[in-house]
């Protein structure tokens, strides 16, 4: 039977009251097993509850009376308490299948869990659900959800995929939407694969259902809500860029300037027809698309109060609009001489955002790790930083990408902490702010294990 293993308890928390405590393991309530932390919530809240545990070693039931809006108040040491929904596909561009060799071992797992979609927003290509997945999925209300779809051509779709027994994504977002379940999508762009015509499509197909603007199209107002367009089949189209390291070993390549060009100027026009049929864009590119191409991104308005920033989408203009660069501890740069590290991709924007604050200095790093089209500060590894740095002139301070350290206990992905770093160039070391810091979440192009 699985269980939930208990991290912490919340002091004043209903579970405290009850006597739970951290090592502890929940195994049901009110008779439910639970499976993971959405079960957790769910069956906790009843009124009434009956809890069986696991405490050093033994098998007991605590009752309980939940206030109203009473959270449990646990915190468990993983999501889902019985493993994770491993991937079923074989993309050729996956960022896990050529992640560099000799890493610890997370990095090298395929998960495609739609549960993780819903907890965290990953995007999940709905290839692996069963019935009893459809059942919960309505049941519990688990909205929104995440969707890697890539192409709506069936059997392009499924040649992407590398799995020939994919569904058709269509009909399950159609399902999706009838369970009333929101979904948004996203289409990593190859180079010569599902870009152009194909591309085309995708928006086409996914745009399709989504209600028109009713000061366009003023008879929206009598229809029925049962009305079809009333039911988007999806909120919302991220487009990403493929990218890739060094340890590609398939056909798959990163765009050129003027393919990416084209792409960008082909969402552009279906963002405006978009905006005017629908009244939002609908399609958004990612930032990397603005910051390769050197285009100003747009206006916090033009992303229709949409948060798809774990998409890499909005997030240089969230930075722009929070004020720019702070410290760790939400002061400005106070110290005589700073260096700041980011990556390649991000760099002209924290130049010129620092600009105007004496003794900055942006140093952007190349990527040797896992090669120079990997442009994300996320994906710098401390050996890089250290090697790149040590021969510069450096300011009294060095500022990390915060999103660096998002392996267990802090650590980057060559198993670095910044404390490290900072011996080995002689350095105060701070970290930037995770709220407004430039790292993983925010160039992510595809949803990741790092």
């Amino acid at each position: 039977m699985p269980a939930g293993l208990i991290a912490a308890v919340a002091s004043h928390s209903l579970a405290e009251r009850i006597g739970l405590r951290a090592g502890d393991e929940l195994l049901s309530i009110n008779g439910h097993q639970l499976r993971d932390v959405i079960d957790a919530q769910f069956y906790a809240a009843e009124e009434r509850l009956a809890l069986r545990v696991r405490q050093d070693g033994q098998e007991s039931t605590l009752e309980a009376e939940r206030r109203y809006d009473e959270p449990l108040g646990l915190e468990f040491a993983q999501p889902t308490f019985d493993g994770l929904r491993y991937c079923n596909n074989r993309c050729e561009f996956c960022f896990v299948t050529h992640m560099a060799p000799g890493l610890r071992r997370s990095l090298y797992v395929r998960d495609d869990d739609y549960r993780h979609s819903f907890l965290f927003g990953s995007y999940v290509t709905l290839t692996n659900l069963d019935e009893a997945d459809w059942e919960r999925i309505g049941e519990q209300g688990l909205s929104p959800l995440y969707v890697s779809v890539h192409a709506t051509d069936p059997d392009l779709r499924r040649r992407i995929l590398g799995n020939p027994a994919a569904p058709d994504v269509m009909a399950q977002l159609r399902r999706l939407a009838e369970l009333g379940i929101e979904t948004h999508t996203q289409i990593v762009v190859v180079p010569g694969l599902n870009d152009g015509p194909h591309l085309e499509r995708s928006i086409g197909d996914l745009s399709g259902s989504y209600p028109l603007h009713p000061l366009t199209h003023p008879f929206i107002r009598s229809y029925p809500l049962t009305h079809p367009l009333t039911h988007p089949l999806t909120r919302s189209v991220s487009i990403v860029p493929v990218g890739l390291t060094r340890y590609h070993r398939g056909s798959c390549r990163v765009h050129t300037d003027v393919e990416m060009r084209a792409v960008f100027d082909q969402v552009a026009g279906w963002q405006a027809r978009l905006r005017e049929r629908l009244g939002v864009s609908f399609v958004y590119l990612s930032d990397e698309w603005y910051l390769r191409l050197g285009e100003e991104v747009p206006p916090l308005e033009a992303y229709d109060g949409l948060d798809l920033t774990e998409n890499g989408v909005g997030l240089v203009r969230r930075f722009l609009e929070n004020g720019g660069w702070r410290m760790e501890n939400g002061g400005n740069l106070q110290s005589p001489t700073s260096t700041l590290v980011t990556g390649t991709l991000f760099a002209p924007v924290l130049q010129r955002v620092t600009a105007h604050i004496p003794g900055v200095e942006v140093v952007p790093v190349v990527n040797r790790f896992f090669g120079e089209t990997v442009t994300v500060a996320g994906l710098l590894t401390g050996q890089d930083v250290v090697a790149q740095l040590r021969e510069r002139s450096l300011g009294d301070m060095v500022v990390l990408p915060a999103a660096m350290f998002g392996g267990p206990e802090g650590q980057s992905l060559d198993e670095m902490q910044p404390e490290d770093v900072g011996e080995a160039l002689g350095r105060t070391v701070k970290t930037s702010d995770g709220e407004i810091h430039d790292g993983r979440r925010f160039y992510r192009v595809f949803p990741d294990p790092w």
